[in-house]
């Protein structure tokens, strides 16, 4: 056999793959990153899987492939579920044909290991955070962009209220708030899918609050921005700049702010803002306080856990890890409910 026909071969067992892949369910851009590492390898060596041997995929992960320590893990685990694949479909073939024998190159001593996020993000508190508003507030007026300002003041509460993460705010157009829906309306969010499934489009709360604020945001501020504020795919935060590119072609709408623009006026914000002892506030804060805060006010785990869009309620868990719970309080009203029920149940009987 020929180099040619063992190339032919990889190639044909990446399409299975990633067929096999798509028929579990996940998402286009999720199967173009678990194929991206091995041929990655292959391309930097010339070769295709089943000749690499684990010190040259240590040789090139400690060279000219190291990463961070979670794109390097990653990228090893997608290395070593394709050679699973091998084995378990081609194994015997590519033995009869090649004479090679399928082993993952991700062995016991270079398998990364799961640090696991064990860093403790602290949000701060309720009252911090209502002050930080109030403060923020009070100086809009005399801010020297007053549109840009109100625009980010009202993102960053609307964040806060809602527990988007800033890749799905930032995309946000007018067409998708829905002031009709629930109670004080709400507006569609492309989520994070859960199993590498991609992006589920799911509804974000507003409550009574974030609807009062967007309702003055939408019908005092947005139309500032110089576009066409009322067409339904123009950005409900827009950039302050309008590319030459979109200038050029007259475009009715502006684009959309960016995640990293978006991080840095939070980050301005709080500096200017926010009193100790948390002094600094980024998007992903903002997530963790809505869930802290609202457990704290009395949310059970699972309203939480809607409103964060989370598949499982141990990823909800982890951003309570500083919420002020008090399980004496808690037991002793459930043991009053409890009590409570028993004494109807018995009324019902009689």
């Amino acid at each position: 056999m020929s180099d040619q026909d063992e190339e032919s071969f990889f190639v044909d067992a990446l399409t299975e793959y990633q067929w096999a892949r798509d028929s579990a369910g996940l998402a286009p851009s999720t199967i173009d990153q678990l194929i991206k590492p091995v041929i990655e390898v292959c391309d930097f060596y010339g070769t295709v899987p089943w000749h690499l041997t684990p010190r040259e995929v240590d040789k090139y992960f400690a060279g000219p492939g190291k990463r961070a320590h979670n794109t390097h893990r990653q990228k090893l685990n997608h290395i070593d579920a394709f050679f699973a694949f091998l084995k378990q479909r081609y194994a015997h073939e590519i033995m009869m044909r090649f004479g090679a024998t399928v082993e993952s190159p991700v062995d016991p001593f270079n398998r990364p290991v799961h640090r696991g996020d064990f860093g403790l993000r602290i949000p701060p508190s309720q009252a911090a955070m209502k002050e930080f508003f109030a403060r923020w507030r009070e100086q809009l007026p005399y801010a020297r962009k007053y549109a840009v300002t109100c625009r980010d003041y009202v993102m960053t509460k609307i964040g806060y209220i809602s527990g988007v993460r800033a890749a799905e705010l930032c995309p946000v157009t007018i067409g998708d708030v829905h002031w009709e829906h629930g109670q004080w309306g709400r507006f569609v969010v492309q989520g994070k899918g859960a199993r590498g499934s991609g992006p589920r489009p799911r509804e974000a709360y507003l409550f009574r609050e974030g609807r009062e604020l967007l309702w003055w945001y939408i019908e005092e501020v947005r139309a500032e921005f110089g576009d066409d504020a009322d067409h339904p795919s123009a950005p409900l935060w827009p950039s302050e700049r309008k590319p030459k590119a979109i200038a050029a072609l007259n475009l009715p709408i502006a684009p959309a702010i960016t995640p990293s623009t978006f991080r840095r006026q939070l980050h301005a914000a709080a500096a200017s803002y926010l009193a100790g002892p948390v002094t600094d506030l980024f998007p992903h804060l903002l997530r963790h306080a809505c869930a802290t805060h609202n457990y704290e006010r009395g949310m059970t785990l699972w309203e939480v856990q809607r409103i964060l869009g989370h598949h499982w309620a141990t990823t909800t868990l982890r951003y309570m890890a500083t919420a002020q719970a008090d399980p004496e309080h808690a037991n002793a009203a459930a043991s009053s409910r409890a009590a409570q029920r028993l004494v109807m149940d018995k009324g019902n009987l009689r």
